[in-house]
């Protein structure tokens, strides 16, 4: 019984290998006010990438809402400011609203031609890591 276990075991190693479980995060205000892109895969053989969308305002806001799946490599998604304690996302054809002061975060069905405001940054894969890229300009 045992030697079937030992054998086993590089089976569900295999398993979850090439798994994706990452997040990363646009610090907004330091590291209490950030939104956060976290993604999962649960199985290798998977094709899609469970994603939420984490806004933080500690101590007041922290709220995480599951949000379209994505794929292995992404795609991208771009942060933009649409106003006070409030952003625009855009990843592929869909649209978030994240906003830090009302401790949500929605699809935006409606989203206008042009972005809200002015680009803050990507949340994109890099050498097989997700992280967030500011837009030039930003530090």
């Amino acid at each position: 019984m045992l030697d079937r276990r030992l054998l086993l075991l590089p089976l569900m190693l295999l398993g979850l290998a090439g798994c994706e479980n990452s997040a990363t995060a646009y610090k907004v205000e330091g590291s209490e006010h950030a939104l956060m892109l976290m993604r999962e895969q649960r199985y290798f053989w998977a094709d899609e990438v469970e994603q939420a969308i984490v806004v933080a305002r500690l101590p007041k806001c922290q709220r995480r809402v599951s949000i379209w799946p994505g794929s292995g490599d992404g795609p991208v998604m771009d942060v933009y400011e649409a106003g006070y304690q409030l952003w625009a996302l855009q990843q592929g054809r869909r649209w978030y609203l994240a906003s830090t002061e009302k401790c949500r975060v929605q699809d935006w069905a409606d989203a206008p031609a042009t972005p809200p405001g002015a680009l803050v940054g990507s949340f994109r894969m890099r050498d097989g890591d997700m992280v967030f890229e500011p837009a030039s300009g930003d530090k």
